[in-house]
Order: structure tokens, then sequence, then C-alpha cells
């Protein structure tokens, strides 16, 4: 019995280990900025609708409708007839074209309304700082290029002063005392 009990103390503490480290790890990706984001988002999102379908419902569809004789979301035809009502039952086959109509609507106010608002900004925000980032890096090796110019000009200031090379020894000169080595050096 002492080794079932073993092995049951072993099991149940890799089920505590897993539990945690579950736990653990959903505690890590609830604590990400991105599930804050994301919930903050669909919060919005839903208020945002709720303004968008009020506008439709009370500030399009009776004005499309006006057009017409009825408000946008009570245009139905009848696929098999009689569409009637009787007892409280729909007698046929109703189809609900306007809230279909009125459903895209509210879509494509809610697309417009964030492409506009959000999307573009966002995209030209991010065109300027992209134009900043390159226009930093084009600076950078501006800098790079005038830094190598200028140690380049050191070099032939540093050669002519040191004369014409003989082409013997080291190259180190006729002016260093033959011994081979420049004084700088």
């Amino acid at each position: 019995m002492a080794p079932q009990t073993a092995a049951h103390t072993t099991k149940g503490t890799l089920v505590a280990q897993k539990k945690e480290s579950l736990l653990g790890g959903f505690r890590a990706f609830l604590m990400r900025g991105n599930v804050i984001d994301l919930a903050v988002a669909v919060v919005i999102g839903a208020a945002f609708t709720n303004i968008v379908n009020s506008v439709v419902k009370g500030i399009i569809n009776p004005v499309v409708g006006a057009f017409g004789t009825k408000d946008l979301e009570s245009y139905a035809s009848c696929l098999k007839d009689p569409c009637k009502v009787v007892n409280g039952e729909m007698q046929g086959i109703q189809i609900q074209w306007g809230l279909v109509l009125s459903a895209v609507l509210s879509f494509l106010i809610t697309a417009a309304v964030v492409y506009f608002l959000m999307v573009l900004p966002m995209a030209r925000i991010l065109a300027k700082r992209a134009a900043h980032d390159k226009a930093k890096e084009g600076v950078a090796e501006t800098m790079e290029i005038s830094e190598l110019e200028v140690l380049k000009e050191i070099r032939d200031h540093l050669v002519a002063q040191r004369g014409p090379s003989t082409g013997t020894g080291t190259g180190a000169g006729s002016g260093s005392g033959g011994s081979g080595t420049h004084p700088t050096s």
C-alpha cells in the first residue's frame, strides 16, 4: 500500500504544480498590456456601436422612410402569400429587407467613422514618424560620411607633413634618423 500512496502523492504534487503553472501563465496573460487594451477597445466599441445604432434608428431610418411610406426597418416583402398576422402569428414567409438595409447603413457609418477618425489620422502620424526616423538616419549617415572625410583629410595632411616616402624600410620616411620608427608611434 505504501508504493501506491507514494505514487498518488507524486501525482498529486504534479497536478498541483500544473495548476500553479497554469494559473501563473493565465495571470501573466491577463497582465500583459495587450489584453487590457483589447478589453478597453471592446467596451469602447460596444458604446460606440450603441451611438451609431441610435443615429441610424433615430435619424437615418426616418429620413429614408420619409421618401417612402414607413420607417426603414419596417420594409418587408412577402415570399409566400399571404403575409398577415393572424392571432399573433405571421402567416406566410416574410423577408425583412429593411432590417438588413438598416444594419448595412450602421456598418457603413461605423466603418466610415473608424476610418476617418482613427485609421487615417494614425496612418498620417505613422507616416510622419517614419519620415522623421528616415531623416534621422540620413543625418546619421551624413555625420558618418563627414567624420570619415575629416579623418581622410587628417591622414592626408599628416602624410604631407611627413614628406615623400622613399619606398625603403618600414615607410617611416627619410627624416626619422634611420631608426625605422615614427616619433608619434
